[in-house]
């Protein structure tokens, strides 16, 4: 495959500039789409769906073909790897994810190859994706920023993060021993990913929010670099995107550190660091509110323009700052899918579901 051949996102984030940046969005499978929440009834919970490849491929491929996206990322959830080392992990209706007690962590270390192949139905789900995606849309693997895994299984539930962070304080080296298996265990499994068909690989650091300089450097910055340079050390060239969520000033910081190709922005992010970004060698991905995307109207439109015309002039890939949500109209994901690429999205909608 030529370089003008290949997937539009893996252009932008090998630094090519294009006539106009790939879009996709965080959150895009799922929550917001009918099809979604109809086939969602027939599976027994969450993490059954996560881990039955049919469903989840089809809730993969939903939003590729309502909408003219150029990547498809793969239907999962970053709370799989906890539970693949022991800890129970489930999801309660209207509330969010629910974790046991932490593990002992030797005991957790102890199950780290054996967890890679407790994810194996998420290896499934991306092959029978790429088998279906055409050859000039990407797909994307993920998985959870090791910090952010660990808060969800220091406190058990999501929350405002005091009390990971206060244990991060309290007990640091137990954290870092913690942070160390999910390095080991992330990178193991963001290998499966890529040898599964997954082009790109995102990391979720989602609470890098409220951490000063020297502990984002510890439990974010240093365990990326990590989890990094195991996947390259066993053979993976895919690239990376770090999303370091609310971060602040200090993303560019991380950006300097931690080789990664591509650097999502959070809603917060101005057009000047953008720039700084791009001038430094790397991609940005963001950084359309979410808010504003359910919204919709002039605002919406006001916005996709400004943030493609502060941003287009480098390496560019267009997406929200967050997750869709739940109660995005369609027709709002449409609009802007249209203004960015200039594909009308109605040949793209009305799909039948494909799960008997």
């Amino acid at each position: 495959m030529s370089a003008t051949d290949q997937p539009r996102l893996l252009r932008a984030l090998a630094g090519e500039i294009l006539e106009r940046p790939p879009i996709w969005f965080m959150r895009q499978a799922g929550r917001s789409l009918p099809e979604y929440r109809e086939l969602r009834t027939r599976a027994a919970d969450f993490i059954a769906f996560c881990h039955n490849p049919e469903m989840a491929a089809e809730a993969t491929l939903q939003p590729m073909r309502r909408f003219a996206m150029d990547a498809a990322i793969v239907f999962a959830d970053i709370l799989l790897i906890p539970k693949a080392l022991g800890q129970q992990v489930w999801f309660e209706a209207g509330e969010g994810p629910r974790l046991g007690d932490l593990p002992d962590i030797q005991r957790m270390a102890d199950e780290v190859e054996a967890s890679t192949g407790r994810l194996a139905a998420i290896g499934e789900t991306l092959a029978r994706v790429r088998a279906e995606l055409e050859p000039d849309r990407a797909l994307i693997g993920f998985a959870g920023g090791p910090w952010t895994v660990a808060t969800y299984m220091i406190e058990g539930r999501s929350s405002d993060r005091t009390a990971a962070r206060t244990f991060a304080y309290e007990h640091p080296e137990k954290l870092d021993a913690l942070l160390d298996v999910l390095v080991e265990a992330t990178a193991r499994y963001l290998v499966m990913q890529a040898k599964s068909g997954a082009q790109v690989l995102k990391i979720f650091e989602s609470w890098a929010e409220g951490l000063a300089e020297d502990v984002f450097e510890r439990i974010v910055i240093r365990p990326h670099q990590a989890l990094i340079r195991k996947v390259r050390a066993a053979g993976v060239t895919a690239p990376f995107i770090g999303f370091p969520r609310g971060a602040g000033a200090l993303v560019e910081t991380y950006a300097r550190a931690v080789p990664v190709e591509g650097v999502a922005l959070d809603t917060q992010a101005s057009a000047a660091l953008g720039q700084r970004l791009q001038a430094g060698g790397k991609t940005i991905q963001g950084a359309l509110d979410n808010l504003l995307l359910r919204t919709g109207g002039a605002a919406l439109d006001a916005r996709v323009e400004a943030l493609l015309a502060q941003w287009s002039g480098g390496p560019y890939i267009f997406n929200l700052g967050h997750g869709v949500l739940p109660d995005t109209p369609i027709a709002h994901i449409a609009q802007v899918v249209e203004r960015v690429t200039g594909t009308s999205v109605k040949a793209w909608a009305g799909q039948e579901l494909k799960i008997s």
